[in-house]
């Protein structure tokens, strides 16, 4: 089974996606760190002891990855907003052959003292125009959350929508399990983030 893990809120710039996180709840992202093998960079917030947040944008001063960058990122324009969500789980290899094609395939990844595999799609778009989730797998026993501040924010809710909910609910159907997501129809595919603060419930979108 997949357990939720983080959501990434894409921005075209890193100071962009930020400002516009930290106006919409109230409060301060944490540091985060750069990704040498994809080109990206990302602040961070604690949504709960096991769930975080991530903006996450192209990094200026990093050299062009040789490959499409996740979330798909190369392409992305427009406002600050929610792009895809990341399940993890607890062995990469076994979760991949029961996802849709295109999934992706498993890369190595570090940060400072955190280790992960994932699965990144060849052309940096995930399965359901990016509905479907990015699988990680956390290596060695550490987890950002335990190095993140609690600014008393908690997710309450990732509503997906999507032209063809009913293959999508499919395709996690005996993979995902979670009261926190939940799947819709809709004209065109979004995320939905809700977000109690301690300022009141605030909407991602």
């Amino acid at each position: 089974m997949l357990e939720l893990d983080h959501l990434a809120i894409a921005a075209a710039t890193l100071d962009e996606g930020v400002a516009a996180v930290e106006a919409a709840l109230g409060v301060r992202l944490a540091a985060g760190g750069r990704h040498e093998a994809m080109g990206t960079h990302n602040r961070l917030l604690r949504l709960s002891p096991a769930l975080y947040l991530e903006v996450i944008a192209i990094d200026p001063e990093a050299p062009p990855p040789n490959r499409a960058r996740w979330f798909g990122l190369d392409r992305f324009r427009g406002r600050p907003r929610p792009a895809a969500w990341v399940a993890r789980t607890a062995e990469l290899t076994a979760a991949l052959p029961q996802a849709p094609a295109g999934t992706g395939r498993p890369m190595d990844f570090a940060r400072g003292d955190l280790r992960w595999r994932m699965a990144v799609p060849e052309d940096g778009e995930l399965p359901f125009d990016g509905l479907f989730p990015a699988l990680i797998e956390w290596q060695g026993g550490l987890h950002p959350v335990a190095m993140l501040p609690d600014t008393g924010c908690r997710l309450v809710g990732l509503e997906l929508y999507h032209p063809r909910a009913d293959d999508l609910c499919h395709a996690l159907e005996g993979l995902l399990d979670d009261p926190l997501v939940a799947v819709h129809p809709g004209p065109e595919p979004a995320l939905r983030a809700l977000i109690d603060t301690p300022h009141g419930r605030r909407i991602l979108e």
